[in-house]
């Protein structure tokens, strides 16, 4: 299993817009990162930074995410709240595993 870490960033204010949007996440949404096989999914907030951590066994189907019709218009509808690239993806620092416990 392969795991994985970041960091995003919120537009100052909108703290509870983000998580109101996570609260009612789409269905379709869960479903297409189910099926690219990511399984423990975490997203946790210190002001308006984000560290999200996840598991998956293929980074090629992580990677194809990004193609993923359903995955770009959720980065649409989150564009206007986070820091975004170009084509509303969010901005993500990976961050470097240092440390693991099994």
């Amino acid at each position: 299993m392969l795991r994985q870490a970041f960091i995003m960033k919120i537009k100052a204010g909108a703290e509870e817009e983000y998580r109101r949007r996570h609260d009612d996440i789409w269905h379709e949404m869960k479903e297409v990162l189910k099926q690219a096989g990511i399984s423990n999914y975490s997203i946790f907030r210190d002001g308006i930074t984000l560290f999200g951590y996840m598991e998956f066994k293929d980074i090629e189907r992580r990677k194809a995410l990004s193609s993923n019709p359903t995955v770009r218009k959720w980065w649409n509808y989150m564009a206007d709240i986070m820091e975004v690239n170009p084509d509303n993806s969010p901005v993500t620092k990976e961050l470097e595993q240092v440390f693991y416990l099994e």
